[in-house]
C-alpha cells in the first residue's frame, strides 16, 4: 500500500478501512487504485509504537470505524521474526517499519489530485462528494456482506441514493 509497513503493522481498523475499500470498488466495478485510498485516508504517526493506525481525512471520510475499541487485540495478532541463527530466513518479507534512508514521512499525509490521473481524479471527486454530502458507509456492514451481493448492493445503494441527481450510484467503469 505503499505505506512502508510490514502487513503485521497495520492496526485492525486499518485493515477493514482496505477490505471495505476493496470490497465497494469491485462491486462498482472500478479498480481499487492505492492514489485513491490515500487521498480518503491518511497513516497515523506512531511515534515510538509499532502500530500504524489509518483515519478518514477530513471532509474525505466515507467509511465507518470498523469497531469502536479493540480490547486485547495485539494478543490475537500473530508476530513473525527471524532468529539469530538465520537472520536471511524471511528475506523480502518485510517485517518491520522499513526505512529506505528517506527522511521524508509523506506516506502519513493524504494523497493531493495533483500526480493523479484522469480516472483516478474522477474517482476522489466523486468520494469527495458522498463525503460532503455527508454520507458515511458502514464498513462493518460492507465487510459483512461481502459474499452477498445481493445485501451489498442494498446497503451501498442506499447509502449513495440520497446523493443530489443520483437515483443510483454511477459509478460503474467498464
Amino acid at each position: 500500500m505503499e505505506l512502508d509497513i510490514a502487513p503485521a503493522q497495520l492496526h485492525p481498523n486499518g485493515w477493514s478501512f482496505v477490505r471495505a475499500y476493496q470490497t465497494i470498488c469491485a462491486h462498482l466495478g472500478h479498480p481499487a487504485s492505492v492514489d485513491v485510498f490515500l487521498y480518503l485516508f491518511e497513516a497515523k504517526n506512531p511515534g515510538d509504537r509499532l502500530w500504524v493506525s489509518l483515519n478518514g481525512v477530513t471532509g474525505r471520510s466515507i467509511l465507518s470505524i470498523f469497531q469502536q475499541s479493540y480490547k486485547d487485540w495485539k494478543g490475537k495478532f500473530v508476530r513473525v521474526c527471524c532468529n539469530a541463527q538465520d537472520p536471511t530466513h524471511l528475506d523480502g518479507f518485510p517485517l518491520y517499519w522499513v526505512n529506505k534512508g528517506k527522511k521524508e514521512t509523506s506516506f502519513r499525509r493524504a494523497r493531493g489530485l495533483e500526480k493523479m490521473g484522469g480516472l483516478d481524479k474522477d474517482l476522489c471527486k466523486f468520494w469527495k462528494g458522498v463525503a460532503s454530502s455527508n454520507v458515511t458507509l458502514a464498513t462493518s456492514s460492507i465487510i459483512s456482506f461481502e459474499f452477498h451481493e445481493g445485501q451489498l448492493d442494498a446497503h451501498i445503494g442506499s447509502s449513495l441514493s440520497p446523493l443530489p441527481g443520483s437515483n443510483s450510484p454511477n459509478l460503474v467503469f467498464t
